[in-house]
Protein backbone atom coordinates (compact mmCIF):
# COMPACT_ATOMS: atom_id res chain seq x y z
CA UNK A 1 0.00 0.00 0.00
CA UNK A 2 2.86 2.39 0.84
CA UNK A 3 4.49 1.79 -2.56
CA UNK A 4 1.14 2.30 -4.29
CA UNK A 5 0.55 5.60 -2.49
CA UNK A 6 4.08 6.67 -3.35
CA UNK A 7 3.43 5.96 -7.03
CA UNK A 8 0.18 7.93 -6.88
CA UNK A 9 2.01 10.82 -5.22
CA UNK A 10 4.66 10.86 -7.96
CA UNK A 11 1.99 10.71 -10.65
CA UNK A 12 0.14 13.57 -8.95
CA UNK A 13 3.30 15.69 -8.95
CA UNK A 14 3.89 15.07 -12.65
CA UNK A 15 0.27 15.84 -13.55
CA UNK A 16 0.24 18.98 -11.41
CA UNK A 17 3.39 20.35 -13.02
CA UNK A 18 2.23 19.34 -16.49
CA UNK A 19 -1.16 21.03 -16.18
CA UNK A 20 0.46 24.07 -14.55
CA UNK A 21 2.75 24.49 -17.58
CA UNK A 22 -0.13 23.85 -19.97
CA UNK A 23 -2.31 26.43 -18.23
CA UNK A 24 0.51 29.00 -18.17
CA UNK A 25 1.08 28.72 -21.92
CA UNK A 26 -2.62 29.43 -22.49
CA UNK A 27 -1.88 33.01 -21.45
CA UNK A 28 0.22 33.44 -24.57
CA UNK A 29 -1.58 33.89 -27.88
CA UNK A 30 -5.25 33.48 -28.66
CA UNK A 31 -6.62 32.08 -25.40
CA UNK A 32 -10.21 32.03 -26.61
CA UNK A 33 -9.33 29.90 -29.61
CA UNK A 34 -7.28 27.48 -27.48
CA UNK A 35 -9.88 27.10 -24.75
CA UNK A 36 -13.09 26.75 -26.70
CA UNK A 37 -14.93 25.08 -23.84
CA UNK A 38 -14.35 28.23 -21.73
CA UNK A 39 -15.83 30.58 -24.33
CA UNK A 40 -18.97 30.71 -22.17
CA UNK A 41 -16.98 32.76 -19.66
CA UNK A 42 -14.98 34.98 -22.00
CA UNK A 43 -17.64 37.35 -23.22
CA UNK A 44 -18.04 39.55 -20.14
CA UNK A 45 -15.18 38.56 -17.82
CA UNK A 46 -11.95 37.98 -19.77
CA UNK A 47 -9.91 39.48 -16.90
CA UNK A 48 -11.36 36.88 -14.50
CA UNK A 49 -10.43 34.05 -16.86
CA UNK A 50 -6.84 35.24 -17.27
CA UNK A 51 -6.48 35.82 -13.51
CA UNK A 52 -7.89 32.36 -12.81
CA UNK A 53 -5.56 30.65 -15.29
CA UNK A 54 -2.45 32.42 -13.96
CA UNK A 55 -3.30 31.90 -10.28
CA UNK A 56 -4.34 28.27 -10.71
CA UNK A 57 -1.13 27.51 -12.61
CA UNK A 58 0.89 28.98 -9.75
CA UNK A 59 -1.08 27.04 -7.12
CA UNK A 60 -0.54 23.78 -9.01
CA UNK A 61 3.13 24.56 -9.56
CA UNK A 62 3.94 25.03 -5.86
CA UNK A 63 1.94 22.03 -4.61
CA UNK A 64 4.91 19.62 -4.94
CA UNK A 65 7.04 21.97 -2.83
CA UNK A 66 4.37 22.21 -0.14
CA UNK A 67 3.98 18.45 0.19
CA UNK A 68 7.65 17.51 0.03
CA UNK A 69 8.67 16.31 3.49
CA UNK A 70 12.36 16.65 2.57
CA UNK A 71 12.04 20.29 1.53
CA UNK A 72 9.89 20.99 4.57
CA UNK A 73 12.59 19.64 6.90
CA UNK A 74 15.66 21.10 5.21
CA UNK A 75 14.38 24.41 3.85
CA UNK A 76 11.61 25.67 6.08
CA UNK A 77 11.92 29.17 4.66
CA UNK A 78 11.18 27.82 1.18
CA UNK A 79 8.15 25.99 2.58
CA UNK A 80 6.84 29.20 4.16
CA UNK A 81 7.47 31.30 1.06
CA UNK A 82 5.87 28.77 -1.27
CA UNK A 83 2.99 28.51 1.19
CA UNK A 84 2.41 32.26 0.98
CA UNK A 85 2.57 32.06 -2.81
CA UNK A 86 0.06 29.20 -2.73
CA UNK A 87 -2.29 31.11 -0.42
CA UNK A 88 -2.16 34.22 -2.61
CA UNK A 89 -2.73 32.13 -5.74
CA UNK A 90 -5.77 30.43 -4.19
CA UNK A 91 -7.19 33.78 -3.10
CA UNK A 92 -6.95 35.19 -6.63
CA UNK A 93 -7.86 31.91 -8.31
CA UNK A 94 -10.82 31.27 -6.03
CA UNK A 95 -12.33 34.73 -6.30
CA UNK A 96 -11.90 34.82 -10.08
CA UNK A 97 -13.36 31.29 -10.34
CA UNK A 98 -16.38 32.46 -8.38
CA UNK A 99 -16.80 35.37 -10.79
CA UNK A 100 -16.61 32.99 -13.74
CA UNK A 101 -19.09 30.56 -12.19
CA UNK A 102 -21.63 33.23 -11.34
CA UNK A 103 -21.32 34.79 -14.79
CA UNK A 104 -21.38 31.62 -16.86
CA UNK A 105 -23.86 31.24 -19.70
CA UNK A 106 -23.94 27.51 -19.07
CA UNK A 107 -26.56 25.73 -16.94
CA UNK A 108 -27.33 26.48 -13.32
CA UNK A 109 -25.98 23.04 -12.39
CA UNK A 110 -22.65 23.94 -13.97
CA UNK A 111 -22.54 27.28 -12.19
CA UNK A 112 -23.38 25.66 -8.85
CA UNK A 113 -20.65 23.04 -9.24
CA UNK A 114 -17.88 25.50 -10.04
CA UNK A 115 -19.10 28.07 -7.49
CA UNK A 116 -19.10 25.42 -4.75
CA UNK A 117 -15.58 24.41 -5.77
CA UNK A 118 -14.39 28.03 -5.58
CA UNK A 119 -15.92 28.64 -2.14
CA UNK A 120 -14.58 25.39 -0.67
CA UNK A 121 -11.15 26.10 -2.17
CA UNK A 122 -11.03 29.47 -0.44
CA UNK A 123 -12.36 28.13 2.88
CA UNK A 124 -10.08 25.09 3.16
CA UNK A 125 -6.99 27.11 2.26
CA UNK A 126 -7.82 29.95 4.64
CA UNK A 127 -8.46 27.43 7.43
CA UNK A 128 -5.17 25.67 6.73
CA UNK A 129 -3.20 28.92 6.80
CA UNK A 130 -4.89 30.05 10.03
CA UNK A 131 -4.03 26.74 11.71
CA UNK A 132 -0.39 27.04 10.61
CA UNK A 133 -0.15 30.51 12.12
CA UNK A 134 -1.75 29.16 15.31
CA UNK A 135 0.90 26.43 15.53
CA UNK A 136 -1.61 23.60 15.09
CA UNK A 137 0.52 21.84 12.51
CA UNK A 138 -1.24 18.46 12.41
CA UNK A 139 -4.59 20.12 11.73
CA UNK A 140 -2.90 22.49 9.28
CA UNK A 141 -1.64 19.58 7.21
CA UNK A 142 -5.09 17.95 7.15
CA UNK A 143 -6.76 21.11 5.87
CA UNK A 144 -4.03 21.69 3.29
CA UNK A 145 -4.61 18.17 2.00
CA UNK A 146 -8.27 19.13 1.55
CA UNK A 147 -7.19 22.33 -0.21
CA UNK A 148 -4.80 20.40 -2.46
CA UNK A 149 -7.56 17.98 -3.46
CA UNK A 150 -9.55 20.98 -4.69
CA UNK A 151 -6.54 22.51 -6.45
CA UNK A 152 -6.11 19.16 -8.22
CA UNK A 153 -9.54 19.72 -9.80
CA UNK A 154 -7.64 21.57 -12.54
CA UNK A 155 -6.04 18.22 -13.41
CA UNK A 156 -9.08 15.98 -13.09
CA UNK A 157 -11.18 18.41 -15.14
CA UNK A 158 -8.73 17.90 -18.01
CA UNK A 159 -9.09 14.15 -17.62
CA UNK A 160 -12.89 14.15 -17.59
CA UNK A 161 -13.21 16.44 -20.62
CA UNK A 162 -11.57 14.09 -23.17
CA UNK A 163 -13.27 11.09 -21.53
CA UNK A 164 -16.67 12.71 -22.10
CA UNK A 165 -15.73 13.54 -25.69
CA UNK A 166 -14.64 9.97 -26.42
CA UNK A 167 -17.86 8.73 -24.81
CA UNK A 168 -19.83 10.99 -27.14
CA UNK A 169 -21.63 12.87 -24.36
CA UNK A 170 -23.14 16.19 -25.44
CA UNK A 171 -20.91 19.04 -24.28
CA UNK A 172 -23.55 20.90 -22.27
CA UNK A 173 -24.49 17.76 -20.35
CA UNK A 174 -20.88 16.69 -19.88
CA UNK A 175 -19.77 20.12 -18.67
CA UNK A 176 -22.53 20.22 -16.04
CA UNK A 177 -21.43 16.82 -14.72
CA UNK A 178 -17.73 17.68 -14.86
CA UNK A 179 -18.36 20.83 -12.81
CA UNK A 180 -18.93 18.40 -9.92
CA UNK A 181 -16.88 15.37 -10.96
CA UNK A 182 -13.67 17.38 -11.27
CA UNK A 183 -13.52 17.99 -7.51
CA UNK A 184 -16.05 15.93 -5.52
CA UNK A 185 -14.25 12.55 -5.91
CA UNK A 186 -10.96 14.29 -5.05
CA UNK A 187 -12.42 15.53 -1.76
CA UNK A 188 -13.84 12.10 -0.91
CA UNK A 189 -10.46 10.45 -1.57
CA UNK A 190 -8.71 13.05 0.59
CA UNK A 191 -11.17 12.45 3.43
CA UNK A 192 -10.71 8.69 3.13
CA UNK A 193 -6.92 9.07 3.37
CA UNK A 194 -7.27 11.39 6.37
CA UNK A 195 -9.59 8.93 8.10
CA UNK A 196 -7.15 6.10 7.40
CA UNK A 197 -4.26 8.11 8.81
CA UNK A 198 -6.31 9.07 11.89
CA UNK A 199 -7.30 5.44 12.50
CA UNK A 200 -3.69 4.28 12.26
CA UNK A 201 -2.55 7.05 14.61
CA UNK A 202 -5.25 6.13 17.14
CA UNK A 203 -4.25 2.47 16.87
CA UNK A 204 -0.61 3.27 17.62
CA UNK A 205 -1.59 5.45 20.58
CA UNK A 206 -3.91 2.83 22.07
CA UNK A 207 -1.16 0.17 21.88
CA UNK A 208 0.92 2.17 24.34
CA UNK A 209 -0.59 1.36 27.74
CA UNK A 210 -0.08 3.73 30.65
CA UNK A 211 1.90 2.33 33.57
CA UNK A 212 -0.15 0.66 36.28
CA UNK A 213 -0.74 2.62 39.44
CA UNK A 214 0.35 0.72 42.57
Amino acid sequence: MTAFLGTLRSLGVLLSLGVALYAAQQLVGDTQAKLEFLSLHLRDRPWALYAHIAASALALGVLPIQFSATLRRRWRVLHRLSGRAYGGAVLIGGLSALQLALGTESSGLTAAGFATLAVLWLITTARGIWLARAGRISEHRAWMIRSASLTFAAVTLRIWLPVSMVAGVEMEIAYAAIAWLCWLPNVLIAEALLLRHRARSNGRNSSVRPPAVA
